[in-house]
């Protein structure tokens, strides 16, 4: 399995839309061959800024997500709510 953690911040006084759109892109990923699980975290003091981790069978199966026409149609509608792009990290585990 591996990881993927996205950073996130949103527009001032879009936290709750942002957080609809969200729910929805979760609700998406769950049927994402290889997809494992996943959590989103808001950073304490913060309120604009979001972490998610998201597990993975592997980095083909992320990759196929993370170019995949469904995931490129909610990421239409989150893209507007932040104040600048995304950040993509992978980890995997260091055995």
């Amino acid at each position: 399995m591996i990881k993927i953690l996205i950073e996130r911040r949103i527009m001032p006084g879009l936290e709750a839309e942002y957080e609809a759109v969200a729910r929805e892109a979760m609700r998406q990923v769950l049927g994402a061959p290889g997809f494992g699980g996943g959590e989103s975290l808001t950073e304490q003091g913060h309120d604009d800024r979001r972490l998610v981790i998201t597990k993975w069978r592997d980095l083909n199966a992320w990759k196929a997500w993370r170019d995949s026409e469904q995931r490129a149609r909610v990421m239409q509608d989150l893209y507007p709510l932040l104040t600048e792009e995304e950040r993509v990290r992978v980890f995997a585990p260091s055995y």
